[in-house]
């Protein structure tokens, strides 16, 4: 084997390798910017917490806001609504899950619902779990809180589905107060 073979053979690898390597960071140049795109632009990002004051909501009154482009209730309820949800035993419940986004392994009682203690503030994302229609509040309904009239769902004062087709009760979202009048979304 002559000494110009030898260096064919190490000249041929080279270009193959270079090749390779030309080819694999075209080929990610090529790909970026489509994996890119599915991250959440910088207005959803923006949104991913809100913060609402919620210092002029009065007893027995609640307000709306939009957060992920989803209603959300704030309710301040009044002592006869914590009593009424409070009274009300797990097995009387068709959903006996919280389905409050801090913790899913809580139960569906109403002290797991609550933003407080006392369970004054409910804040819950206002969207019926059966189709996703916006339920009438403010004592609506065979059980005093809410009211699906597309399909007849009715939710109780802690927002828990109590007749109906609604499989689920309403979800409690990611929510905190950071003041005395101010709850923090997600």
């Amino acid at each position: 084997m002559s000494h110009a073979e030898d260096h064919e053979g190490t000249r041929r690898d080279f270009l193959y390798y270079a090749t390779a390597g030309a080819g694999a960071v075209t080929a990610g140049a090529a790909i970026w910017p489509l994996i890119n795109q599915m991250n959440p632009s910088a207005d959803v990002q923006a949104l991913s917490s809100i913060l609402v004051d919620v210092s002029g909501v009065e007893p027995g009154t609640q307000i709306s806001v939009k957060f992920l482009g989803k209603p959300v209730f704030i309710r301040r309820r009044t002592e006869r609504e914590i009593e009424a949800a409070r009274a009300v035993e797990l097995s009387q419940l068709p959903d006996r899950n919280a389905q409050n986004r801090n913790d899913m392994a809580l139960d569906a009682s109403d002290q797991n619902r609550t933003l407080d203690e006392a369970g004054e503030w409910l804040v819950m994302i206002g969207v019926c779990t059966h189709l996703g229609c916006v339920p009438i509040g403010d004592g609506a309904g065979d059980f005093g809180g809410w009211f699906c009239p597309c399909h007849g769902s009715h939710y109780d004062t802690a927002g828990r589905i109590r007749k109906g087709p609604a499989p689920e009760n309403l979800w409690i979202p990611v929510a905190e107060f950071v003041d005395d009048t101010t709850i923090k979304l997600g």
